[in-house]
């Protein structure tokens, strides 16, 4: 009879101990994989009106996944430019910003706009005679990158809500209007192509 309690007893304290492991392997299972699950993706509008989804430090991941060699210091201080700037107007910054990188080449310039410009965006950038506009700090070129958006964005009685920095506003608030960054093709560009590309970088940027 005791051999048969001390049996019963030895295989309920293996059950236990056995159980106790499963659960171990359950939980580390659960931490490990939890830790490799990809971060849940936000799509980024393409529309160029309202308000971007992506904040000052997915911005910049995005742009350092791209260039990492980078100035990272000047991306920090554009993204935050973007945010700021694009919010006055009401345009789209996740747009704006993937435009930047996209007509830069994340800040490589290179052609006729040069760094020392703070022209994001090609702004009269035709030819040797006509380089591109020149703006006096980073942050009213980004406002000019905006306010020229926002020329193709709506109609000429939508006002900007900021003093005009764009010298070539009036011309597209006139006679070119734009909703997403599809539009763009053959219109804020030549290329046909203009506006898959930004799409595509938008995606990209869904996944930061």
């Amino acid at each position: 009879m005791e051999k048969s309690i001390f049996k019963n007893q030895g295989k309920a304290l293996c059950f236990k101990r056995a159980f106790s492991i499963f659960l171990g392997l359950a939980l580390i299972s659960s931490v490990f994989f939890s830790c490799v699950t990809p971060p849940v993706r936000e799509e980024c509008s393409r529309e160029l009106l309202g308000s971007g989804i992506k904040n000052q430090e997915q911005l910049v991941k995005f742009f350092m996944n791209h260039k990492p060699d980078s100035d990272k210091e000047k991306v920090e201080r554009l993204a935050g430019f973007y945010i700021e700037e694009a919010a006055i107007e009401g345009i789209n910054s996740d747009v704006a910003f993937v435009q930047m990188c996209h007509e830069t080449g994340f800040l490589g310039f290179g052609n006729l706009v040069l760094p020392e410009m703070n022209n994001f965006c090609g702004l009269g950038a035709m030819d040797a005679e006509h380089p591109g506009e020149y703006f006096e700090s980073e942050q009213i070129g980004v406002r000019a990158h905006i306010q020229h958006l926002q020329a193709y964005a709506t109609t000429v009685d939508v006002e900007l809500n900021q003093e005009l920095v764009d010298p070539r506003y009036s011309w597209p608030h006139k006679v070119k209007l734009a909703h997403t960054v599809h539009d763009l093709a053959k219109n804020w560009a030549t290329d046909p192509d203009y506006g898959i590309k930004l799409d595509a970088l938008l995606s990209e940027l869904g996944g930061f």
